[in-house]
């Protein structure tokens, strides 16, 4: 029996704060809550959760027990879309130790928003922001100086223009699938892009090929390559600027580093990590009553100088006790859910198909009904608006892609449904090839042998699998599934085959990408779980060029 004392628990995988059972004390029995926070917030809401069940934490009579475990955000957000059956751009698959926990404080409230988007059973409670810590972009001091500061103010057009000028600036990113941060920094860089009026495109896509040069999984990775030495060779051979969180980089500074980092507050400010406390859907009565009543106590007035030494500043912007942040950022950054979901996940299909390393075969339709028109495209076929959508697609991809072109329809190369008009090579060789084959693209006549073409390409990409690569086919029909007149696979044969053929060593992706309301997206998603990947439709066929970056964004890490 506990006597009158408080119970600390240690268990494995995080840290469990007991109750109280004093002689006489009015709460009984227990109510326990499991809380996932970021790294630079776990500490302080640690602290504060403990003080308040060793305070008497309690709600409706029953203590509080309350475990808070240290979570990377990609993590749990991993955890979350397969449990509500969905998939999130660049996440992937979770840490080993993941689970989802009763309520979560990840860095951003994007990361909530981007699952509410995709899942909509996915609605949790309070939302309520614990903290802040503006994006910045983190420079060498030396470097910073080089570029005007403290005296100037720089903005992201002048950031972009020395990113893509060729000068001596090594720009890196975290992964923004996967970080916050970065994503922020993403989106501000490609909004300068925007504004490059018929430069847009160019801008935009320089600039992504030049933070895909310089990204990093993880933040630790890239922090480690900021230069570790102030000699001219370290801080040109070193990583001359990064988004970053400004919690970051004062966490990095109090490491004491040779060359510190400056924290450039560029205008207009990128959204900022908020840091929401959010209660997981499903909680059974007494845990959720629990979330609410620890939320409470972590909105408190001493929570904030909690945060002082972690780097965060108060839930209203101000910093804590002890910060060494500025007492007000130049700029007002908008909250992340001000930001519009569709445009960040355009980003993010659009960041895929220029990072990502991969190696591709890409089949179209050209069966008879590519004919139609689409009135929402100025009556363009659907041929014709297809060939745009890949033709934009490729502009993006770098000359490390390797992509090859078939189409099909049926009886194209004798008995054969398919005809292959490009090999896949690297884009270096063959860029000129590949564009001035799509523009000689024609509908013919013909049905749709999309089974039996699902096959073959799957098998020719198979043959020449390379390591380090995503290897992958992407099919564009509009077709509602296979009506080759000459019979040819059926569903389940190919279902079958596709089984035989899949190596798990030697992984590929199939991605169909239907067009127009008549695909039966129910039997192509069967295929497609049996090799990963998966089915996107655009149904107003004027859409494809947004499906199109959708699909390649599907596919995961290259292996």
């Amino acid at each position: 029996m506990l006597g009158a004392a408080v119970a600390l628990i240690v268990v494995a995988g995080g840290s469990w704060f007991g109750y109280r059972q004093l002689a006489g004390e009015s709460c009984g029995g227990r109510v326990s809550i499991t809380v996932a926070a970021a790294a630079e917030i776990a500490p302080a809401v640690r602290d504060a959760a403990a003080e308040w069940v060793d305070d008497g934490g309690a709600v409706d009579g029953t203590c509080v027990a309350v475990e808070v475990s240290t979570s990377s955000p990609v993590d749990v957000a991993a955890v979350l879309a397969a449990e509500h059956g969905v998939a999130l751009a660049g996440v992937g698959g979770a840490a080993g130790n993941a689970t989802v926990p009763d309520v979560w404080v990840p860095d951003s409230s994007i990361w909530v928003e981007r699952l509410r988007a995709a899942a909509p059973g996915f609605t949790p409670g309070v939302n309520a922001s614990l903290a802040r810590s503006p994006v910045v972009v983190g420079v060498p001091e030396p470097v910073a100086g080089q570029l005007g500061w403290p005296q100037k103010k720089i903005g992201w057009t002048d950031l972009l223009a020395s990113v893509t000028s060729g000068a001596n600036l090594k720009a890196g990113i975290v992964e923004p699938t996967r970080d916050a941060a970065g994503l922020s920094g993403l989106l501000a860089l490609g909004a300068a892009a925007e504004s490059s009026g018929s430069n847009a495109q160019q801008a935009r896509t320089a600039a992504l090929r030049a933070l895909a040069a310089g990204r990093s999984v993880v933040r630790d990775d890239l922090m480690a390559r900021f230069p570790q030495a102030a000699d001219a060779q370290s801080l040109s051979s070193g990583l001359s600027l990064a988004a970053v969180s400004e919690a970051g980089v004062i966490a990095y500074n109090a490491r004491k580093p040779p060359v510190p980092l400056a924290a450039l507050y560029l205008e207009p400010a990128p959204a900022g990590l908020d840091y929401p406390y959010s209660v997981m859907p499903g909680l059974d009565p007494a845990k959720n009553a629990a979330a609410g009543a620890l939320h409470q106590a972590l909105t408190s007035s001493g929570f904030r100088d909690r945060l002082g030494g972690h780097g965060p500043r108060g839930a209203d912007g101000a910093g804590g006790a002890g910060s060494p942040a500025p007492a007000s950022p130049p700029g007002t950054a908008p909250a992340p859910g001000d930001t519009d979901v569709a445009v960040v996940e355009k980003t993010l299909a659009t960041w895929a198909a220029t990072a990502a390393p991969a190696r591709m075969l890409a089949v179209i339709d050209v069966s008879g009904t590519m004919r139609v028109q689409v009135p929402t495209a100025g009556n363009a076929t659907r041929m014709q608006v297809t060939v745009e959508a890949a033709r934009r697609g490729l502009s993006l991809f770098g000359d490390d892609w390797a992509v090859g072109l078939w189409i099909f329809a049926t009886h194209l190369d004798g008995g054969d449904d398919w005809r292959e008009l490009v090999p896949i090579r690297p884009l270096a060789a063959q860029r000129s090839t590949l564009v001035s084959a799509l523009g000689q693209i024609q509908p013919t006549r013909g049905d749709t042998g999309l089974y039996d073409t699902i096959a073959a390409a799957y098998e020719n990409v198979q043959d020449g699998w390379q390591p380090g690569r995503v290897n992958s086919v992407l099919i564009l029909t509009d077709g509602i599934g296979n009506d080759d007149p000459d019979g040819g696979l059926s569903q389940q044969a190919l279902m079958n085959r596709l089984q035989d053929l899949k190596d798990p060593q030697r992984p590929i992706q199939l991605i169909i990408l239907g067009i127009g309301d008549s695909v039966n997206r129910g039997a192509l998603e069967q295929i497609t779980k049996v090799t990963g990947g998966g089915v996107l439709v655009a149904a107003d066929p004027a859409q494809i060029g947004d499906a199109f970056l959708q699909g390649i964004s599907l596919r995961p890490s290259a292996n």
